[in-house]
C-alpha cells in the first residue's frame, strides 16, 4: 500500500475540519470566516487533543496562494469607474478613518511598550476593517440598500485601494528598518507610477487580446488564461520590488473593466473560496491559547480602542466628509472590527521578521471578538443616536443634521466654474497618463533598447538612432501631453464666454503642457547626444513644434485614445 504524502493528508485534515466549522458556524448564523479560524485552531499543533498538521511549510505556501486569490477577486469586484463615481466624501472619509485609527493603533502598542516596528503594524492592523465580515452582516440583516450601508462599502473600497499602498509602505519600511520620509515618498511615487502604467497598458492590451482569442475561449480556458495573467503579474511585481498580492490586485482591477470580468469571477470565485479558505485556517493554526492568557489585557485594551476610536473618531471623519450625524454614526459603528488585510499584514510582518511572535494571535483573538460583535454594533447604532440626539443642544444638532454637501451642491450654480473644474480634472489625467507613459518609454529604451544599438552603430549615430527610436514610438504620447482636448468645446466656451481669469487658466494650463513635453524631448535628446550644445537647443524646439503641429501622430493619438475609451467603456 502506497503511503500518502504529508501535505495530502494535511489538506484532508484541514478541509474536514473547515468543513465542519463552517457548516457548524452557518448554521449559528455567524460569518464563515470565524469557522475557519476556529477549524485553523483545532487542526493546529496548539490543540494536543486532536490530529494536527505536519508539513506547516506547505501549509504556509498555500495560504500565500490563498492570499493571493483574495486580492485577485477583490480586484475583479472593483472598478475605478466607480471610484470616480463616488465623489470626494467616501475618500475624505477613509482617508480620515485611517489616518485616526493608525495613530490609536499605534499608541495603544506604545502604551505597552512595544516595539516601534510592532505598533506601526499594529496601527495599519486597526486601521483596515473588513469588507467580507461587513457585507456578509449588512446581507443578512437586510441593510444593503440602506443609504449608510452604500457609503460604508464605498468607504471599505477605498480602504481597500489604500491597504495595498499601506502595504508597499509597511514592506519598505521593514526592508529599511526605520523610517526615512524621503524613501517612503519615492515608494509611494514608484507605486503611483507603476499603477498608472499597469492599468493604462493593462486596458489597453488585455481587452485585445481577449476580443482576439474569444473564438477560442471557453470557461475552462478562460479560467486558465485569467489565472495565468494574475500570477504573470504577480511574478513581474515581485520582480520590480512590490508584494505578490499587490500584482494580484493590479491584475484583478484590469480584468474587471474588460467584457469578460463578471465571468473571470464568477469562474475564480470557486478556486478563490478553495485558497481563500485555506489561509484563514493557516490563520486559525497562529492561535495560542497560551499567548492570548498572557496578553489578555493588551487583547481587551485593543478590543476597546477599535470601539471607541472607530465610534467616535469615525464619526467625525463622516461627520467632516459631509454626512447627517445619524449617517455617521450608522457608517461608524458598522467598521467596529478587524478582518482579512489585518491577517494579511500580520502574515506580512512575520514574513519579514519585524513583528513579535505574540502580536499575530493578539491580532486573531481581537479580529475573532469584534467579528462576533459587528452585527450588535450595528443594530447599537440607531439607539446611540437617539441618545446623542437628546443630549446635544438644538443648536449643535440642527447643524450636525443638515446635508453639507448636499448645501454645497445645490448653490452651485456658476456653469463657468463648473466646465473649469471638469476641464482641469481632464487635462491633469492627460498629463499624468502620457507622462506615465512617456516615462516608461524613455525607461525601457535607455536599458533595453540602447545596448544593442550602441553595440551595432559608432558614434554619435547610435545616439541618433536611439533619439528616434524613442521620439518615433513616445511621439503619439507626447503629442497627447501637449495638445490632446485644448481644443474643445467646453475649453473654448470658457475662452469665449468666460472672463479674464478662465483665459490666463487655460493660457497657463497650455504653457505647462507644451514645457512638459519639450522637457520629455529635451531628455532624449540630451542623454542620448550629450555634446549637442546649441545644435540640441534648435532640436528641442524643432522636435516640439513638429510634434505639436503633426496631423499624423494626432490621428495615431486619437487612434490609441479610442481604443482605450472603447475598452474602458467610457466617452473620451
Amino acid at each position: 500500500m502506497s503511503q500518502l504524502e504529508p501535505l495530502i493528508a494535511d489538506l484532508a485534515l484541514i478541509l474536514i475540519c473547515a468543513g465542519v466549522m463552517t457548516l457548524l458556524f452557518k448554521s449559528l448564523k455567524q460569518p464563515i470566516v470565524l469557522g475557519y479560524i476556529v477549524a485553523g485552531f483545532l487542526a493546529s499543533p496548539n490543540m494536543p487533543y486532536m490530529p494536527s498538521i505536519t508539513d506547516g511549510h506547505g501549509v504556509h505556501v498555500w495560504s500565500e496562494i490563498g492570499v493571493i486569490f483574495l486580492l485577485f477577486a477583490l480586484g475583479l469586484e472593483f472598478s475605478f469607474k466607480k471610484i470616480l463615481k463616488m465623489g470626494a466624501a467616501p475618500i475624505i472619509a477613509a482617508i480620515a478613518i485611517i489616518l485616526c485609527m493608525m495613530y490609536v493603533g499605534s499608541l495603544t502598542g506604545h502604551l505597552f511598550g512595544w516595539s516601534d516596528m510592532d505598533c506601526i503594524y499594529l496601527g495599519g492592523m486597526l486601521a483596515m476593517s473588513s469588507t467580507t465580515i461587513i457585507f456578509k452582516a449588512f446581507d443578512d440583516m437586510g441593510l444593503r440598500e440602506k443609504r449608510f450601508a452604500g457609503l460604508v462599502l464605498s468607504v471599505l473600497i477605498i480602504e481597500d485601494i489604500l491597504a495595498i499602498v499601506l502595504m508597499v509602505m509597511l514592506s519598505t519600511l521593514a526592508v529599511s528598518k526605520e523610517f526615512e520620509g524621503t524613501q517612503m515618498l519615492t515608494s509611494i511615487l514608484q507605486l503611483g507610477f507603476f499603477l498608472v502604467l499597469w492599468f493604462v497598458v493593462g486596458i489597453f492590451l488585455i481587452p485585445l487580446f481577449l476580443r482576439k482569442a474569444k473564438p477560442l475561449m471557453n470557461e475552462e480556458t478562460l479560467l486558465i488564461t485569467a489565472l495565468a495573467l494574475c500570477f504573470g503579474m504577480v511574478v513581474f511585481a515581485s520582480a520590480v520590488g512590490f508584494s505578490a498580492a499587490f500584482g494580484a490586485f493590479v491584475m484583478g482591477s484590469i480584468l474587471s473593466e474588460t467584457d469578460e470580468g463578471k465571468t473571470i469571477e464568477h469562474l475564480v470565485s470557486p478556486v478563490k473560496n478553495l485558497f481563500g479558505a485555506i489561509f484563514f485556517v493557516s490563520v486559525g493554526m497562529m492561535v495560542d491559547v497560551s499567548l492570548i492568557i498572557e496578553y489578555i489585557v493588551p487583547i481587551l485594551c485593543i478590543v476597546a480602542a477599535i470601539m471607541l476610536g472607530q465610534t467616535l473618531l469615525s464619526t467625525c471623519a463622516f461627520l467632516i466628509s459631509g454626512q447627517t450625524l445619524k449617517t455617521a454614526m450608522q457608517s461608524s459603528f458598522s467598521l467596529t472590527q478587524i478582518g482579512e488585510f489585518a491577517f494579511i499584514l500580520a502574515t506580512l510582518g512575520t514574513s519579514l521578521h519585524v513583528t513579535s511572535d505574540f502580536l499575530y494571535p493578539i491580532v486573531v483573538a481581537v479580529s475573532v471578538f469584534t467579528t462576533f460583535t459587528t452585527p450588535y454594533m450595528i443594530r447599537l447604532a440607531e439607539p446611540a443616536y437617539n441618545v446623542v440626539a437628546r443630549i446635544l443642544p438644538e443648536r449643535w444638532r440642527t447643524k450636525l443634521e443638515s446635508n453639507s454637501t448636499e448645501e454645497v451642491e445645490e448653490t452651485e450654480t456658476d456653469e463657468m466654474r463648473q466646465l473649469w473644474r471638469t476641464e482641469f480634472k481632464r487635462f491633469v489625467l492627460i498629463m499624468l497618463i502620457n507622462s506615465v507613459l512617456c516615462l516608461a518609454i524613455i525607461a525601457i529604451m535607455y536599458y533595453y533598447g540602447a545596448p544593442p544599438i550602441y553595440k551595432l552603430l559608432p558614434e554619435p549615430w547610435s545616439g541618433i538612432v536611439t533619439a528616434f527610436v524613442t521620439l518615433s514610438i513616445s511621439g503619439p504620447f507626447l503629442w497627447a501631453l501637449m495638445r490632446r482636448g485644448g481644443n474643445s468645446e467646453n475649453v473654448n466656451k470658457l475662452w469665449y464666454e468666460g472672463g479674464r481669469v478662465e483665459r490666463i487658466k487655460i493660457s497657463a494650463f497650455a504653457i505647462l503642457r507644451l514645457a512638459v513635453g519639450a522637457a520629455f524631448i529635451a531628455y532624449i535628446i540630451g542623454n542620448t547626444l550629450p555634446k549637442s550644445g546649441l545644435l540640441g537647443i534648435f532640436a528641442v524646439i524643432a522636435i516640439a513644434l513638429y510634434i505639436f503641429l503633426s496631423p499624423r501622430l494626432e490621428k495615431r493619438s486619437n487612434k490609441l485614445t479610442q481604443t482605450f475609451t472603447e475598452n474602458l467603456k467610457i466617452e473620451d
